[in-house]
């Protein structure tokens, strides 16, 4: 188990609708793999099994990264923002986070000519 869970519940500060965002980065080469949601459920599933879990807005249930892609995301910390309405998981990840299979969601990079497809933020390494 990664830490407390009722200490990192009564942290969080929640939206409306009992979600906070959370960032997946990927402890060896510091790669924002994803940004996705979570509520208390998935914020205590992550913290007992050690897999990212969040909460899908779409589907309106608790989904565990990797669980039908097999792209899976060991947590090693969970982290919160100075003001408690954002969570940092670092994760070991197993395989592409994006749906699109590119290593990071934020594969699309703004420039003077426009969008650019990458596979992550320059200058990191990738798994």
């Amino acid at each position: 188990m990664l830490g407390n869970v009722e200490a990192l519940i009564a942290a969080v500060k929640f939206d409306g609708n009992g979600l906070v965002p959370v960032i997946a980065q990927d402890r060896a080469t510091g790669v924002v793999r994803m940004l996705a949601w979570a509520n208390a459920e998935a914020l205590a599933a992550t913290v007992t099994r050690e897999r990212a879990t969040f909460w899908s807005r779409s589907r309106r249930e608790l989904w565990e990264k990797g669980a039908t892609s097999g792209n899976s995301m060991k947590v090693r910390e969970v982290r919160l923002d100075c003001d408690g309405d954002a969570v940092l998981y670092i994760v070991d990840a197993l395989g592409p986070s994006c749906h699109t299979n590119a290593t990071s969601c934020f594969f699309r990079n703004v420039t003077a000519a426009g969008l650019r497809s990458d596979d992550g933020p320059a200058g990191l390494g990738k798994p």
